[in-house]
C-alpha cells in the first residue's frame, strides 16, 4: 500500500468522496461516482501514481486500478482498463 493510494466511495449524505487512504478527510466531494473517479485519477497521476479503489453504493470494491507511474506488483491477467 502506497501513501498515495485513493478510494472513491459514497457517503451517507449521497455525495461521492475522493479520499487518500491515509487522510482523515476526503480531498473532494462530487455529485457522481464518475466525477469522483476522474478527479482521483488526476490526483494520482500528479502525485506519482498509486492504487485507485472504486467502491459501489454497498461499499464493496467494484474496481481496482494501478495509476502510472506506480508499478503493480501483481498485474492482473484480465485487462479491465
Amino acid at each position: 500500500m502506497s501513501k498515495n493510494d485513493r478510494s472513491v466511495y459514497r457517503r451517507a449524505d449521497g455525495k461521492w468522496a475522493n479520499k487518500r487512504d491515509s487522510a482523515s478527510r476526503p480531498a473532494s466531494l462530487h455529485d457522481t461516482q464518475a466525477e469522483a473517479a476522474t478527479t482521483a485519477r488526476e490526483n494520482l497521476k500528479n502525485s506519482g501514481g498509486g492504487e485507485l479503489k472504486i467502491m459501489g453504493r454497498d461499499h464493496k470494491i467494484r474496481s481496482k486500478d494501478t495509476i502510472p507511474p506506480s508499478k503493480d506488483p501483481f498485474p492482473p491477467r484480465d485487462k479491465e482498463h
